[in-house]
């Protein structure tokens, strides 16, 4: 069974900074790619960023220049540092580990974290 645990977020005043964690857990031979998503309320799930396994990084529009994501591949955890954060940076935060070689699985999997409040007030 794989999870994935997520740490960081809560209140944020605008134009401060955040660090999300989450870490995969479980018999994990590989994963592909780990990143963020969120969602605020009444909209869809949009990409943060991802990080592949070899460092290859893709980040959404809205928060190009001022995030950083990092992946430790030893224990299967990924990182994501945003810095002037806005009112509209609020949201539930997802992390994703997609393409998922697990013990005990036959194939790749994609899993989801249970998400983490941001919450930027204006």
């Amino acid at each position: 069974q794989v999870q994935l645990v997520e740490s960081g977020g809560g209140l944020v005043q605008a134009g401060g900074s955040l660090r999300l964690s989450c870490t995969a857990s479980g018999i994990i031979f590989n994963i592909d790619v780990m990143g963020w998503y969120r969602q605020a309320p009444g909209e869809q799930r949009e990409l943060v960023a991802s990080i592949t396994n070899d460092g290859r990084t893709n980040y959404g529009d809205s928060v190009k220049g001022r995030s950083s994501i990092s992946r430790d591949n030893t224990n299967n955890s990924v990182h994501l540092e945003m810095g002037s954060l806005r009112p509209e940076d609020t949201a539930v935060y997802y992390c994703e580990a997609r393409g998922v070689w697990a013990a005990g699985r036959s194939g790749q999997e994609d899993y989801w974290g249970q998400g983490t409040q941001v919450t930027v007030p204006s």
